[in-house]
């Protein structure tokens, strides 16, 4: 049987053979509305985004601050529903292959089916799902659904991980493992979290995967402390901020965004002879 690499696994070996850490870009689905989202998630895809992360609106985001809530609360409000999440994939999927995972919370999961939900995102175009509010330990039904449909799974260590967890959460795992800098909720802070090299190396104790660094990242410069140290680097709030920041002329919204990621994006590169 030939093995074939998943979208996931390509983007992040490309990344790392041309001496830099990808970029994972977090956008909100139908935040504010269908047709400015797309347009967003394309200028985002046309401006050095490696892998897009779609939020999937939901009324109750527990992790998320207050930007990523309200940008779930403005595409609820717009009438987005998972038909028109996917949709908005299947748009995407017209003219990029980009990976797109979608960053979601169980209740999702479990109240379309878990094995139908995963089967549809699939065959939308989804590479891979974070499960936000489910522990490794029992993801079971999740993981087995990913792997009958060749859905990537992604989970979350965190600074208070334990080290005796992270091989449970590295072992279930199979596109990258998200590290979350720092604790508490999503949100743009004035500086890095400290101690991201330590955890990094920490993590990869136990795996070969991919590690990507999030929350807490806003500026290209915190882009680049990160990346010299991690496979990829997650930024979320600051993306959402420029959606806030424009609602009032939409219009605006894909080209700011395009003009912000092109920013971000230049700071993934490491330095010659850096890296890991």
């Amino acid at each position: 049987m030939e093995f074939c690499m998943s979208r996931l696994a390509v983007s992040f070996a490309r990344a790392r053979a041309q001496n830099r850490a990808a970029f994972v870009a977090y956008v909100c689905a139908g935040d504010p509305d269908f047709d400015t989202s797309l347009a967003a998630c394309r200028a985002l895809l046309a401006n050095g985004v490696d892998v897009l992360e779609l939020g999937v609106p939901f009324s109750d985001p527990l992790a998320d601050g207050l930007t990523n809530q309200l940008a779930a609360q403005r595409a609820l409000e717009s009438g987005i529903t998972a038909a028109r999440v996917l949709e908005l994939v299947r748009r995407l999927r017209e003219t990029s292959a980009t990976p797109i995972i979608f960053y979601t919370y169980y209740n999702l999961l479990f109240a379309n089916g878990v094995e139908a939900y995963v089967r549809t995102a699939k065959d939308a175009g989804v590479d891979g799902i974070l499960t936000l509010d489910l522990p490794p330990e029992e993801a079971g039904e999740v993981t087995a659904a990913c792997r009958t449909h060749g859905m990537d799974t992604v989970f979350i260590v965190a600074p208070t991980t334990p080290d005796a967890r992270i091989p449970i959460i590295t072992g279930v795992t199979t596109g990258f493992i998200y590290y979350v800098s720092r604790e508490g909720v999503t949100g743009v802070r004035d500086q890095v979290a400290g101690n991201i090299a330590e955890a990094v190396a920490r993590i990869r104790r136990h795996t070969l995967l991919p590690v990507a660094v999030g929350f807490g990242i806003g500026s290209r410069e915190q882009v680049a402390q990160v990346a010299a140290v991690a496979d990829g680097v997650v930024v979320g709030s600051a993306l959402v901020n420029v959606i806030r920041d424009n609602l009032a002329d939409r219009a605006k919204i894909a080209s700011e965004l395009g003009a912000k990621a092109a920013d971000l994006a230049t700071g993934v590169a490491r330095r010659q002879g850096g890296g890991y």
